[in-house]
């Protein structure tokens, strides 16, 4: 026998929509900051789930009376629980607009005096259900409800299409990122970029942003560390028939600690750009069909002038080099039989051409060819596909160099580990926040006989098996590993048990390194190769050493403090004979242990 379908007008009349409240905290005091309304349909019935019921709401064109309905549940629940605080109440952008329409906000008015609530303590949260109203319609509606004295929360922002245009014209004075951006947070550059951008947006429009979805500890962990002062999800609390007074108790225990989060790295080198460092030159261009008595009087008229390009149509067609044009210009009798002639046969005619937005391994992938006349006559810059410039083959050099060494202090460009920059910015954080951590600083011993022995390839894969070991003992959301060049590697640790990694990770890389050497070598114990004075001499096989320094809260007071110690603990390891030296801090000095 088939059961007649659900109605929602029935819902509605038998009561059979249930109020719950969800938590939005504070992250930075752990503060229950509001409580979001959420409406289930009748229990153990596939339309317990909000998202079923609207569902059958809209197949039944009756979403309005629905939202209207939970809205006088919602308040009607509050007022008997008492709740206090703010109070979040979900409303499609129509059902506003259909609210505020006839009467203002009288009807609204009614409703919150009926039951008692402020409506300072009311944020109408804006949900994309559909289509939107015309937005100078909407307007108003959120303007009326400002008159009133609620504020206004745009939902799931980064879901829909059209969420950046309302956040621009509406102003809310809260946004909710949508959960998409939230987990997994922690292990996403690209998501941490940009919940970053969406802070600087929330900074020029004035509002306030809470982090939606939030389930695990690592997203809580560094959403905290991004600055972002609200959020909500089930790790903070779950939707409950009654507002609670205090967040859960594992978000209240990351929140209390003073662990800081990695910050996963967020841009490759190799998608830097290149622009702002090129020197461009402002030069004319000439057509194909120019005289070379012109081109002469062009560069006697600017003496500084390296080259002149070619344009037809606005196509680059050849560069003239100054130098080689006056080789050839002055010889004799060259002024008279070529003077009145096109210069196109002067120029090269494959001239080197760069876009403006070019990347670092695109100039590379140039300055390496085996065409290297661009030292000499330098680069047509194109910008959008038209001429815009010339630039000095120097110059693309030096600023490409520059650009590489800045990149490698970011990441390392052979293990892609973090390099010096975001090594010091999270030492910083850790000091900031007064936590206590150890730094670990690794090197190698005998290293530099390896790599004279068997040359830079087999010395590159023994850093790539220093970075490897060190990886594997790490835990990649609690303690940081960093490059800083060479075969020097640093370790921040949060773990408690970094000493037995430590040990481990000696054992592990030494026993590994012995396989890099040949057959013979690895017999003997070693090989003979030149010390830095020149003179030949037995080196053992290649080992790792782990210098350590253990960092409380008020011992240094920057970084740059901590690294200097930690360089000194790693020439103490060095000497000794298990590789492992540990140092504490007393008064300034450091004292072995």
């Amino acid at each position: 026998m088939n059961m007649p379908p659900i109605e929602i007008a029935h819902l509605i009349a038998t009561h059979q929509l249930q109020a719950v409240f969800q938590p939005i905290g504070r992250l930075d005091d752990s503060a229950v900051y509001a409580h979001e309304a959420l409406i289930w349909g009748p229990a153990g019935t596939p339309l317990a789930a909000p998202d079923a019921l609207f569902a059958l709401a809209q197949a039944q064109d009756q979403v309005f009376a629905l939202e209207q309905a939970c809205l006088c549940v919602v308040l009607q629940r509050w007022s008997q629980l008492r709740g206090r605080g703010r109070l979040f109440v979900n409303l499609s952008a129509w059902a506003l607009v259909q609210l505020t329409q006839h009467d203002g906000t009288q009807s609204l008015k009614a409703l919150l005096h009926c039951w008692g609530v402020l409506p300072r303590h009311v944020v109408v949260e804006l949900t994309e259900q559909g289509s939107l109203p015309p937005l100078d319609v909407l307007v108003q509606a959120v303007h009326a409800v400002r008159q009133l004295g609620a504020a206004v929360a745009l939902d799931d922002f980064g879901q829909g299409t059209s969420n950046l245009n309302l956040w621009s014209v509406l102003r809310p004075e809260v946004v909710k990122i949508d959960k998409f951006f939230v987990q997994g947070l922690a292990a996403d550059a690209d998501k941490a970029d940009t919940v970053r951008a969406l802070q600087r947006m929330a900074q020029i429009f004035g509002a306030e942003l809470v982090a939606e979805g939030i389930e695990t500890d690592v997203d809580l962990r560094l959403l905290r560390e991004l600055g972002l002062t609200l959020g909500q999800g089930y790790f903070l609390g779950r939707p409950a028939a009654c507002p609670v007074s205090a967040l859960a108790a594992p978000a209240l225990a990351v929140l209390a600690s003073r662990q800081v989060a990695i910050v996963p790295e967020v841009r490759a080198p190799s998608s830097v750009n290149l622009f702002e460092r090129l020197q461009i030159v402002d030069a004319p261009a000439l057509s194909s069909h120019t005289a070379c008595m012109t081109v002469a009087e062009l560069f006697q008229s600017q003496p500084l002038l390296h080259a002149v390009a070619l344009v037809d149509e606005g196509q680059p067609v050849g560069l003239i080099n100054r130098l080689h044009f006056f080789n050839q210009f002055s010889k004799l009798y060259y002024r008279e039989l070529w003077g009145k002639k096109p210069c196109i046969h002067l120029a090269n005619q494959q001239p080197r051409l760069i876009e403006t937005r070019q990347s670092m391994d695109e100039l590379l992938g140039i300055l390496t060819s085996d065409d290297q006349r661009y030292l000499s006559d330098g680069f047509i810059v194109l910008e959008n596909g038209h001429y815009k410039g010339l630039c000095r083959g120097e110059h693309v050099v030096k600023a490409v160099t520059e650009m590489r060494i800045e990149a490698a202090r970011h990441a390392n460009p052979l293990t892609f580990l973090p390099g010096n920059i975001p090594i010091t910015q999270h030492m910083e954080r850790l000091l900031a926040r007064g936590s206590d951590f150890v730094v670990c600083y690794l090197d190698l011993n005998y290293f530099k006989s390896f790599n004279d022995r068997y040359g830079y390839w087999r010395g590159d894969e023994m850093i790539l098996l220093v970075a490897q070991v060190a990886r594997e003992h790490v835990h990649a959301q609690r303690d940081f590993l960093g490059h800083v060049g060479g075969d020097d590697f640093v370790i921040v640790y949060q773990d408690p048990q970094w000493l037995p990694q430590c040990c481990h990770m000696i054992e592990a890389f030494n026993a590994r390194a012995a396989l890099l050497f040949d057959p013979a070598d690895r017999v003997h114990g070693g090989i003979e190769s030149e010390d830095r004075q020149g003179v030949v001499r037995f080196f053992p096989l290649t080992s790792l050493s782990i210098g350590v320094v253990e960092v409380a809260a008020g011992q240094f007071r920057s970084a740059q403090d901590v690294a200097n110690a930690a360089a000194s603990a790693k020439h103490e390891a060095k000497k000794s004979t298990d590789g492992l030296a540990r140092y504490v801090f007393h008064d300034s000095a450091i004292a072995a242990v």
